[in-house]
């Protein structure tokens, strides 16, 4: 297949997805949930400031491209905690697992918990709490397939089971990602030039249901008795985003390579974003890596919709275990927040 045909292949795909996207819209701010969706949980792209949307590979992909995938041929396992806003004493722990299946295909699942720590009851009664502590439990969990469909062209799919839950209130839902990467055969023997198109977090609305929202009142009518009521919680849209992004390998001298990535995030109901990024690679053994992100308002404290500044970084150390090609990967992140200590990220990752 020629470069031509690639290129129209990729361009209608995109304009295709792109059709379901809606463009950032600052009235909208505010009114979809589970915005857990859009946190960036690992180690390694996150400090790259999201950028990596046509060239991530492996168990990361699943959340920046999920295209990205197809590149597995071996087993890969990766963990990886974030200390999120550190002080708030909010955590994010994560593990994925993808394998090759098949000649051209690859097969992942993810899995991304919140933690916030005991909460403290309270009640009308008790404003104070010390009526005991319930535990907020929220995560989502994904299943991932990508395929090659030649050396340039690869795509794939996600589907997400959501939940969110409290003591007595809980909501559930199912989101569905996809992708697809494009290696432009620029330069036949490095393939250098990539780029990338995803959308992510399409479904349906989801509600809040639960005993948390019934209480003990009187009937419309006059009686002597107390009935339960229950309060309808309204619907809820998830925060879809399609993303679009192209990168650079530069072979500065032999086993040192420079990168330069760019991507566009149209975002369903907050701003769109632009992320640029940089990362240095010595032998595929270290990395060093920095991104930003820009936002409208995002460098102003009181008017930002966003707790970032835009200001990533991170760096990642790759192990050989033995001859058999086996690594042990370790990541690390820092993502600059207005507010709280910023965002660290660690990540270990067992290529086989």
């Amino acid at each position: 297949m020629n470069l031509i045909k690639k290129t129209t292949i990729v361009l209608t795909s995109a304009i295709a997805l792109s059709s379901f996207a809606i463009a950032g819209n600052n009235d909208r701010a505010g009114q979809a949930g589970a915005s857990e969706l859009l946190v960036n949980p690992w180690a390694r792209s996150s400090g790259w400031g999201n950028v990596n949307v046509s060239g991530a590979k492996g168990v990361e992909s699943m959340f920046m491209n999920v295209a990205g995938l197809s590149f597995a041929r071996k087993p890969e396992v990766y963990f990886s905690h974030t200390q999120w806003l550190k002080g708030s004493d909010i955590s994010i722990n994560s593990a994925g697992f993808v394998t090759g299946v098949g000649e051209s295909g690859a097969l992942g699942i993810s899995l991304m918990a919140m933690s916030f720590g005991d909460v403290q009851i309270t009640t009308v009664e008790n404003p104070e709490g010390g009526i005991g502590y319930y535990t907020p439990q929220f995560f989502n969990l994904g299943v991932s397939y990508a395929k090659s469909f030649s050396k340039s062209i690869k795509g794939g799919a996600t589907v997400r089971i959501i939940s969110e839950s409290i003591a007595n209130v809980k909501s559930s839902g199912v989101a569905f990602d996809a992708g697809i990467q494009y290696i432009t055969g620029w330069n036949e023997e490095e393939d250098n030039l990539k780029f990338g198109l995803t959308l992510k977090n399409v479904g349906s609305p989801m509600r809040y249901s639960g005993d948390g929202l019934s209480f003990r009142g009187n009937p419309p009518v006059e009686s002597n008795y107390q009935m339960t009521l229950e309060q309808r919680a309204d619907r809820f849209e998830l925060p879809s985003v399609m993303g679009i992004g192209a990168s650079y390998d530069w072979k500065l001298a032999e086993n040192h390579t420079l990168t330069t990535a760019g991507a566009f995030y149209s975002n369903s109901f907050t701003n769109d974003q632009f992320c640029f990024g940089l990362e240095y690679s010595f032998k595929k053994l270290f990395s060093l890596r920095g991104g930003y992100i820009m936002e409208k308002d995002a460098g102003n404290e009181d008017n930002t919709f966003t707790a970032s500044k835009g200001m990533s970084g991170g760096a990642t150390v790759e192990l050989p275990l033995g001859k058999g090609g086996k690594k042990l990967g370790i990541d690390y992140s820092y993502r600059a927040t207005h507010f709280f200590d910023g965002t660290h990220s660690f990540g270990l990752r067992l290529s086989l």
